[in-house]
């Protein structure tokens, strides 16, 4: 019966007209061909392109010199127009409240400072969402989560709109990935990966400190988000985001950052105290010493100020993480604890889905240190510096 209405629903999809806009055959959608704007385009909040020189989905007022704060959300009218992601499997209708979320996350680089290469990416990622339910989803579920850091900052529960979103995000790309993958492809399961990467690492479990781990009796899923981003990360080679064709070849500096060696060996760069508490010195190697990587990672974010911070050189330290130092913070070994606690304190501040596990995670790593390590003054003296390792 469920698929009955399902099918029933994706007939009822209104046809596309002939002469059109570009818009309203992006988002699926009978124009009704007034010019210069026609209603659809009207009642959505972006300018007709019936002329080749307007861009596609290009909101009608768009003031990016403002950055969005922490204000009570306030919804924009009723849209009376309806707005359909679909593909051979599913479909989905968007309301008004989805479609004033989509709107304004398209209108944002979500990335503090401001990013005009990240805005450029996530208009051209919903044209492809209105063909790729699990791009939509996936965009819908992360405009909502960020809708929560904004706006609740002391509140770390998911709403219900951002669970099912990112349920039906998951159960839709899981399904695209067991298809091939055609060359048009590539951007919307890179986007989605990226996207589903992000709700992962901003949602942790627990609603209080003392809830979280560490301090809690460790789980497997405690470092699920270690997981997915190595698992989007294993979609590299078959996407290639750095492709000519790519939307996402705009960002390859970021890429580049990301992908940044490494010292091969020694010390240089680091903090004196990290060399002490992680016992390296100039014959230190990630074979011969566990903490090589993530010390030198960490110790690259101390030197760059909060407002320079991207992205791209936040995840230096995500990207060197390898099995030794993971399976140490599974044992919760105080210096791979103290590294992560330092990582926190630095990229949590800039990078909002960040801050949103290091709201929780932060404190609850120092408290554990606190409590069961307070004998090991060098780790309390990093402590007591409010997570600065500088000397």
């Amino acid at each position: 019966m469920a698929n009955e209405d399902t099918s029933q629903e994706c007939r009822r999809i209104p046809r596309r007209s002939r002469f059109g806009c570009r818009n309203c055959k992006l988002r699926k959608l009978k124009c009704d061909e007034e010019r210069p704007n026609c209603r659809k385009c009207l009642s959505f909040g972006i300018s007709c392109n019936f002329m080749l020189n307007v861009p596609d989905l290009q909101p009608i007022v768009m003031n990016t010199d403002m950055p969005m704060t922490r204000r009570k959300t306030s919804l924009r009218p009723a849209i009376s127009s309806s707005v359909w992601t679909y593909d051979k499997h599913t479909c989905y209708e968007l309301n008004s409240r989805c479609q004033d979320f989509i709107s304004r996350y398209l209108e944002r680089s979500l990335v503090p400072p401001y990013d005009p290469n990240m805005v450029h990416v996530n208009r051209k990622l919903l044209g492809l969402a209105f063909a790729y339910p699990c791009l939509m989803h996936a965009s819908l579920a992360v405009a909502y989560s960020y809708d929560r850091y904004l706006n609740k900052p002391k509140n770390f529960n998911r709403s219900l709109e951002e669970c099912y979103h990112w349920s039906q995000s998951t159960e839709y790309f899981n399904q695209r990935l067991r298809e091939p993958i055609g060359a048009k492809d590539r951007d919307p399961i890179w986007g989605t990966a990226a996207a589903l990467a992000i709700l992962s690492f901003s949602s942790p479990d627990a609603k209080k400190p003392e809830e979280s781990w560490p301090l809690k009796v460790s789980k497997e899923a405690d470092l699920n988000w270690l997981r997915m981003s190595k698992g989007k990360n294993s979609l590299w080679n078959m996407v290639n985001p750095l492709r000519e064709d790519s939307i996402f070849n705009i960002m390859t500096e970021a890429f580049t950052q990301m992908f940044s060696p490494l010292p091969e060996m020694g010390t240089e760069g680091i903090p004196g105290n990290l060399i002490d508490i992680c016992q390296l010195d100039d014959s230190s190697t990630v074979e011969s010493n566990p903490y090589f990587c993530a010390a030198h990672a960490v110790s690259r974010l101390l030197d760059i100020p909060d407002d320079e911070m991207s992205t791209g050189n936040t995840q230096i330290f995500t990207m060197s993480l390898h099995a030794a130092f993971e399976e140490l913070l599974r044992r919760r070994d105080p210096v791979a604890l103290l590294l992560l606690y330092l990582w926190y304190c630095k990229a949590g501040r800039s990078i909002w889905w960040i801050g949103l596990r290091a709201r929780v995670e932060s404190p609850s790593i120092c408290a554990y240190l606190q409590i069961y390590h307070k004998d090991n003054s060098q780790i309390q003296a990093v402590l007591t510096g409010g997570g600065s390792a500088k000397t």
